[in-house]
């Protein structure tokens, strides 16, 4: 029994040392300008911060790794996030996304947020400084409904909803 669990643990060991070199790609592209939301839509300076700070890490171009990130399988379980995030929202490609795609993401941030659905609270763990105050949450509600007021006055209502196939 203690050499089958010797062997084991050996095992474990080789592979945890092994698997610190295999690592995902960093999510540290180019940021192309014309593509950002800010290209499209006014994003009122403390609200880029409140964005920067909650959000760009998962949902844009630009991902601030934590030394933690060096360490597998974390880097795995960090890049999934990342992955999934910019998948669902990418602030650094918003502009691309159709008019009835951005207005739909505006109602979500509104809902996610009020809902204290985002930031993730795995995320707000290691990242204190995430975590929205009632004035950031407000601030950010009220910048995305401000934003759906303008676009329901800039584009025709069916171009608002998603094309029906």
């Amino acid at each position: 029994m203690k050499k089958v669990l010797k062997i084991s643990l050996i095992i474990v060991i080789v592979a945890l040392i092994t698997i610190q070199f295999i690592r995902p790609a960093k999510n540290q592209g180019v940021e192309i300008a014309a593509n950002q939301i800010t290209a499209i839509h006014p994003v009122p300076e403390n609200v880029q911060q409140i964005l920067k700070v909650s959000c760009y890490d998962c949902h844009s171009n630009t991902t601030y790794y934590p030394w933690y990130n060096n360490i597998q399988p974390v880097a795995w379980f960090l890049e999934n996030h990342v992955i999934d995030g910019k998948k669902e929202l990418n602030f650094s490609e918003f502009a691309t996304y159709a008019a009835y795609r951005r207005y739909k993401k505006f109602k979500e941030i509104q809902e996610q947020v009020k809902e204290d659905e985002m930031p993730l609270f795995s995320y707000t763990i290691p990242h204190r400084d995430a975590v929205l105050s009632a004035e950031q949450k407000s601030a950010i509600i009220n910048w995305s409904a401000n934003a759906m007021k303008e676009m329901d006055a800039k584009y025709p209502a069916d171009s608002l909803k998603r094309p029906k196939k």
